[in-house]
């Protein structure tokens, strides 16, 4: 079994790899710590999917919107914003009938509109991606070092507040500051890894070689 938590917000697996401890569940939980959370993503559909799975866990473990996660593709034509803003009132409600998903009318209704919210932010920025990454914060207003008591202190953050804030004004819904801070850790807007965790260097290395959307 996996060693405890250790006051630092780190565990040590069996084959002594050293992570943050939220991933700790199951290997699932890990796959996705090591290899998405906290590298840098540019693709649209990859993108659309990470802002709307953010609104859907909004109340909800992130596990368990993980564990939906292919269910939720499927539902949502695999995120493509193009065909999820033409979503109408008879996929609404094999939406609300599909128990792979979350059945909450609400965040249905949200992902819908957020989609026809990316077809008018491409007409204006060039593409999601260069939209949200003109907003990386610069590294004088992160942390010198990422401690578990450092990240809880960001729930939020300035560049999160100025993202939700702006998505607001724009007509996008279950876009608050935490869900918007949760969304960069997810894309590698930022890097949350904690000092310490095998996969620190790695997104740190991935971000060094990304070349952010024009």
């Amino acid at each position: 079994m996996p060693a405890d938590a250790t006051p630092s917000g780190l565990f040590t697996d069996e084959a002594s790899s050293t992570r943050c401890a939220w991933c700790q569940a199951t290997p699932l939980y890990r796959h996705y710590h090591d290899t998405e959370w906290g590298f840098p993503v540019a693709d649209e559909r990859r993108l659309f999917e990470k802002i709307c799975l953010e609104g859907f866990q909004a109340g909800l473990s992130w596990l368990t919107i993980l564990n939906k996660r292919e269910a939720f593709r499927s539902a949502f034509a695999n995120f493509d914003a193009e065909q999820v803003a033409r979503f109408d009132t008879a996929d609404v409600q094999r939406l609300l009938g599909d128990a792979g998903i979350v059945r909450h009318a609400g965040k249905i209704a949200s992902t819908i509109n957020n989609a026809q919210r990316v077809l008018e932010l491409r007409r204006e920025f060039g593409s999601l991606g260069a939209y949200v990454w003109r907003l990386e914060p610069d590294a004088a207003s992160r942390p010198e070092q990422v401690t578990l008591e450092a990240v809880r202190a960001l729930s939020h953050s300035p560049a999160s507040a100025v993202l939700s804030k702006d998505l607001k004004k724009r007509g996008w819904t279950f876009v608050g500051p935490t869900t918007m801070y949760a969304f960069m850790q997810a894309m590698g807007l930022v890097n949350d890894h904690l000092e310490g965790c095998a996969s620190r260097e790695p997104a740190l290395a991935a971000r060094a070689a990304f070349t952010p959307p024009a």
